[in-house]
Order: structure tokens, then C-alpha cells, then sequence
């Protein structure tokens, strides 16, 4: 009896100490944890300078302490880490609790460099009392102004200083930026022909297989809803890009500008055929070899199969 009453005792102690219910470790086991625990938290204190991060994480049982741990009390390198992965509103508000921290500029400035990728104030000395927290402030406000009105939104990054008065730099910052809106991107860019000409420069076509460098195309500009003289502007000036990018292609294929026009063309049609379902009778990939080979002669069949189970399999190129 007497040793069915230690049992019971030592199990209770057992379980204050953090062990299950299941019995109870020998002496050698609970030598060697006891050997891990200390050289494992003398390990984390050299590594962070003194502090023990696993004791500031799991080490909180009172009500008092639970929540998200303090990050004035971590390494700051991990701090940041952590705030990295912040939104701007979020990084506003961990700023009111942690300001030194969530004031940071590399902070900001990557929030600023992740969404507008690029700008002309990126590579210019910055002036008297600049930070990227009010950068991003402008620069959301300036996309805001230029998806009400493209002119004005443009104005508006000149006279900051965060664009240069220049189709090129211009070009650029709609190149690596997604958040404009696609509609009034499209009038704007109808209406600079001299930006939608660098815009259209800044793509690398190389290797690319036709219809997958057409859906890259257009995704960065939209295609009009309708047919008419800016999409056949902006397949020619494609046809011509696509050349540029595969010279050994084009001589391989024995391809020539127009005839890459007339194959996109080709492959736009064939997109809606496939993809409306307005469209009973789809057409056929023989159909769409005897059409295309008509119209550019010098094509092989086999390339214009290609083409045919690209848009089957994968889908409309401006989509």
C-alpha cells in the first residue's frame, strides 16, 4: 500500500511538471532531458545574446501575459521579419504599439518597391526629409487618382517628383505595377501611342511559344472589347516585338511580321470559338490548319497544330 500511495503521489508531481499521465521517466532519461534542457537554453542564450526566445514564446501562463509576445523583447532582425509580412494599414497600426520598429524605412520601402516596382524617385538622391512611409502614401493616392482619371494620375506622380516627364519612365512604372485599373489603362494608352511604344519594348519574347508570349502580352494590355483600329495596333506592334525577340525562330519558320499577324489573328478567333458558349459547332483542329495555312501559306501544319491544342488545352490568349 505504501508504495501504491508514492505511485499516486509521484504522478501528481509528475503532472505539474508538464509529463503525461503514463508513468513516469527513469533516472537516466531524466538525467539526459535535464543535460538537453540546459545545454539547449545555454545554446539560445549565446546565439541571441542572453535573450531566450523559447522561453519568451512558451513560458506565459498567466492570463496577464497571453497574447501576441511584445517585439521590442525580440532580436530586431527577427522583429522585422515578422513586420515584413505586414500590409500597409496593418504596418499602421503595429506602428501605434511598436513605433520605432513599424516606422522603419526598409519596411516601407519594400511595401513601396512590392507594389510600384518602379518609379523615378527609386533612382534619384532623395530630397530633405524624405521616407518611403510617405512615399507609399502618395503613391496609393496616386493610383487611386489615376483610376478615376489617367491624366490626372500622371500629373499628379510628376508633380511629387516620383515620375520623370518622360514616356520611358512612364512606361516603366505601368510595366511593374498592378495596381491600375485595366480599363482606364487601356484609354490611356490609346491615347500616348509614345508610351504604349516603350511599354511594348519592355517585353522579352524570347523562346516564348506564340500564344503563350500573347497572353503575357495581354496581360499587362488589355485588349479592347472590341475589334477595331487599337487592337490591330497592338498585334502589329506585337508581330513586330515576337520578331524581334526570335530572329533564328522567325528564319527557322520561314515567318515574316505579317505572317505572325495573321497567325494571331488566327489564334484570337480560335480562342472565342473554343471558349464561348454561344458557339455550338466548335471548330475543328483540321478546320483551323485549312483556314490559317489559306491565309499564310508558308506555315507547316504541324506548327499550326501546335497552335490549335495550345488554345485547347490551355485556354483564350486574352482572356
Amino acid at each position: 500500500m505504501g508504495q501504491g500511495l508514492w505511485r499516486v503521489v509521484r504522478n501528481q508531481q509528475l503532472q505539474q511538471e508538464g509529463y503525461s499521465e503514463q508513468g513516469y521517466l527513469t533516472r537516466e532519461q531524466s538525467r539526459r532531458m535535464a543535460a538537453n534542457n540546459i545545454s539547449n537554453t545555454s545554446h539560445r542564450k549565446q546565439v541571441q545574446g542572453g535573450i531566450d526566445i523559447y522561453h519568451l514564446l512558451k513560458a506565459r501562463k498567466s492570463k496577464e501575459q497571453e497574447g501576441f509576445i511584445n517585439l521590442e523583447m525580440l532580436p530586431p532582425e527577427l522583429s522585422f521579419t515578422i513586420l515584413s509580412y505586414l500590409n500597409a494599414t496593418d504596418l499602421c497600426l503595429a506602428s501605434c504599439v511598436w513605433q520605432d520598429l513599424a516606422n522603419d524605412e526598409l519596411l516601407w520601402q519594400g511595401l513601396c518597391k512590392s507594389t510600384w516596382g518602379h518609379c523615378s524617385i527609386y533612382n534619384k538622391n532623395p530630397p530633405l526629409g524624405f521616407s518611403f512611409r510617405k512615399l507609399y502614401m502618395q503613391l496609393d493616392e496616386g493610383s487611386l487618382t489615376f483610376n478615376a482619371n489617367p491624366d490626372e494620375g500622371v500629373n499628379y506622380f510628376m508633380s511629387k517628383g516620383i515620375l520623370d516627364d518622360s514616356p520611358k519612365e512612364i512606361a516603366k512604372f505601368i510595366f511593374c505595377t498592378r495596381t491600375l485599373n485595366w480599363k482606364k489603362l487601356r484609354i490611356y494608352l490609346d491615347e500616348r501611342r509614345d508610351v504604349l511604344d516603350d511599354l511594348v519594348t519592355l517585353h522579352n519574347f524570347r523562346n516564348q511559344f506564340l500564344p503563350n508570349a500573347l497572353r503575357e502580352f495581354f496581360r499587362h494590355i488589355h485588349a479592347p472589347e472590341e475589334r477595331g483600329e487599337y487592337l490591330e495596333t497592338l498585334i502589329t506592334k506585337f508581330s513586330h516585338r515576337f520578331c524581334a525577340c526570335n530572329p533564328d525562330l522567325m528564319r527557322e519558320l520561314g515567318l515574316s511580321p505579317d505572317a505572325v499577324y495573321v497567325l494571331c489573328y488566327s489564334l484570337i478567333l480560335l480562342s472565342i470559338d473554343l471558349t464561348s458558349p454561344h458557339v455550338k459547332n466548335k471548330m475543328s483542329k483540321r478546320e483551323f490548319i485549312r483556314n490559317t495555312r489559306r491565309a499564310a501559306q508558308n506555315i507547316s501544319e504541324d506548327f499550326v497544330g501546335h497552335l490549335y491544342d495550345n488554345i485547347y488545352l490551355i485556354g483564350h490568349v486574352a482572356a
